[in-house]
């Protein structure tokens, strides 16, 4: 792959960055999958807002967004830096854009950050700029964020949303309250939805993907709520039109839930 893919990745809970799984060994895998970027620009699901906002923290924090997991995980700590001026660049191709971006000077990485970042680049010496969704608004929104930022893929820049294919988390926390085996109904629906947009991917329906929510099969068992998915329009949107879609990542956890990752070019 001698180009810079804008990348997908479902980031699952932070207990993925010690617990083996084949979602850990992906992600683990990411940073020699892709070219060496010279910056990551990420967009993940836990950093919602109204409307676009870069974060222009050269240092960013760690935020623990998350309870009842390993102690370990409360003291992981990532601490590649931000860099202010690619953030205020960011901003000015949203703004070109059309998009009105807000800028904030202080935030640190939520687990949809650094979950992936830091098995992906454990070394943390690539600079981060983050960037917010808004789960108010559609997936042609967040289509054109990405859309506005490809420009930057052509220096390097690796362009990352970070999700989930599916995210009912209520059926996850049933499954493991009850040590159920899987449900082969609910499992039967995810793999529908998965299978309609790696259907679409491959025909290239860029309308029918961003229509999800009128065309896919079974929107309430896979995401109750719309966030997780945002970041996979982001990413689909910055690797322009007449994007190649590749399935880079296809695992399933507790039978349903599902961490399809995807690579656009």
């Amino acid at each position: 792959m001698g180009n810079m893919p804008s990348v997908f990745i479902s980031h699952g809970g932070p207990n993925v960055v010690i617990e083996p799984s084949e979602a850990h060994d992906f992600l683990a895998s990411l940073g020699k999958l892709v070219p060496r970027p010279k910056a990551i620009v990420i967009v993940s699901a836990h950093f919602e807002t109204d409307g676009p906002v870069v974060v222009t923290d050269p240092n960013p924090a760690m935020i623990y967004d998350f309870g009842g997991f390993q102690q370990e995980l409360y003291e992981k700590v990532y601490p590649a830096p931000g860099e202010p001026e690619l953030a205020m660049r960011v901003a000015n191709l949203l703004a070109d854009s059309g998009l009105s971006p807000r800028t904030t000077a202080e935030r640190g990485y939520d687990h949809g950050a650094w979950n992936p970042l830091i098995l992906a680049y454990p070394d943390a010496d690539i600079p981060v700029v983050q960037l917010s969704i808004d789960p108010r608004r559609d997936a042609a929104y967040h289509y054109a964020l990405g859309a506005a930022l490809a420009p930057l893929r052509e220096e390097g820049i690796l362009l990352l949303g970070s999700g989930h294919i599916t995210h009912n988390l209520r059926a996850i926390f049933a499954s493991i309250r009850h040590g159920s085996t899987p449900d082969p109904e609910l499992s039967g629906k995810i793999e529908a939805f998965t299978g309609w947009f790696a259907e679409q991917f491959g025909k290239g329906d860029r309308e029918a993907i961003l229509d999800w929510r009128n065309r896919a099969p079974f929107i309430a068992e896979n995401h109750p709520t719309d966030e997780h998915l945002m970041p996979l329009f982001f990413a689909y949107g910055a690797a322009g039109e007449g994007a190649e879609a590749e399935l880079a990542h296809h695992s399933r956890q507790y039978g349903f839930f599902a961490w399809d990752s995807w690579f656009f070019l």
